[in-house]
């Protein structure tokens, strides 16, 4: 029997976004995969949990035999017919399953069976994710970062994602980065914001990049967190303060918190369901800041929005969520900046709007 194709070239498969085939089982998928995969699982959950309690009561040559059991006849060639249709979509391709052992084994040799062929990543999920890690840790040797901060609606994102040589931290973490920066679909799991910022610095070095600009988020996004390392190399970055007017941020976080966030809601949900959705989820997180605002601030706030929101109910006008939108801004998110900006004045090396920042960080990579 001809040996079937290997690889470990994980470098060449972040650069060219291989398609990926998981033939783990969905439960492992969830947990954290690569991205690109597809899950295609050579045994389902009940299976694999099947074939997990026969390994451990007789071994695994008896494990191996009840799976072979479970997937065969109609099963088996589903599972086939779908890993062709896959690769018949993508030729390019390849197959992993944990370790890179029997599970990947046995549907590649069935692909073979089949008349096809597809390569095999050596060591699997564990030896490509263990590649990932490292990668972004010896990230830092290739790269000088420069963190882009400023007060909240500032436009900091708008201005990151105009620039070839940044890195869109909050795009990884599918969040805002604030108390109010929850998306409707959910933020991925930390191993697959993890195995995505490893894919974005390999691919942003591989580019020649000798700076690289961050988003000032600190350690955490939303739920998720940076690599330890790593977000210790980014603090001590120099900080470069994106200094935009208060109406114009308000601007901004209206278009954000309420504009596109409705928007966002209305598609998931439907319109009408959608806007009570936003409506409980503005009023969620205004629960989560109320010790840190203080009780009057938070009523005030918490008045505003009734009133925003019953205008809007009643008229479908959403002009009076600028009210407390700007109150948010300056009660609660600039005594916040403030606090944190002036721990880090020394790291502070320019200021300025955006035009100016823009020019600056046009050019950082060349300085």
């Amino acid at each position: 029997m001809a040996e079937l194709p290997l690889t470990d070239d994980f470098r060449s498969i972040v650069l060219n976004e291989t398609p990926l085939i998981d033939v783990r089982a969905p439960v492992e998928f969830a947990k954290g995969a690569f991205p690109g995969a597809v899950n295609l699982p050579l045994m389902n959950d009940e299976e694999r949990q099947l074939v997990g309690i026969r390994y451990k009561e007789k071994g695994n040559a008896e494990a191996v035999e009840l799976g072979h059991q479970l997937v065969s006849g109609e099963v088996k060639a589903s599972r086939i017919a779908d890993w062709r249709a896959y690769m018949d979509a993508h030729p390019d391709a390849m197959l992993y399953c944990f370790r890179g052992g029997q599970r990947s084994q046995i549907a590649q040799q069935w692909i073979a069976d089949s008349g096809r062929e597809i390569i095999r990543l050596r060591g699997g999920y564990k030896a490509f994710r263990n590649y990932l890690m490292q990668q972004t840790e010896a990230s830092t040797a290739h790269f000088s970062p420069v963190i882009l901060g400023g007060r909240t609606g500032s436009g900091k994102t708008l201005l990151i994602e105009t620039l070839e040589h940044a890195v869109d931290l909050e795009g990884l973490a599918n969040h805002r980065g604030s108390s109010f920066g929850r998306h409707v679909t959910p933020q991925p799991t930390q191993i697959n914001f993890e195995n995505a910022l490893a894919y974005t610095m390999i691919q942003k070095i591989d580019q020649g990049f000798q700076r690289l600009v961050f988003e000032d988020e600190g350690r955490n996004i939303g739920r998720l967190y940076l690599p330890e390392t790593f977000a210790a190399y980014l603090a001590k970055a120099p900080l470069v303060i994106l200094e935009t007017p208060m109406e114009e941020r308000v601007a901004i976080t209206f278009d954000e918190y309420v504009t596109g966030a409705q928007e966002e809601f209305a598609k998931a949900v439907g319109e009408e369901t959608g806007l009570l959705a936003w409506k409980e989820a503005v009023e969620g997180a205004m629960m989560r800041i109320r010790k840190r605002l203080g009780g009057l601030r938070h009523q005030k706030l918490m008045k505003l929005f009734e009133e925003a929101i019953t205008k809007q109910l009643r008229e479908g006008s959403t002009d009076l969520h600028r009210q407390w939108v700007a109150f948010l801004l300056s009660e609660y998110y600039d005594p916040m900046y403030d606090y944190q900006i002036e721990k880090r004045a020394e790291y502070i090396v320019f200021r300025g709007d955006r035009a100016s920042v823009l020019s600056y960080l046009q050019y950082a990579d060349k300085r």
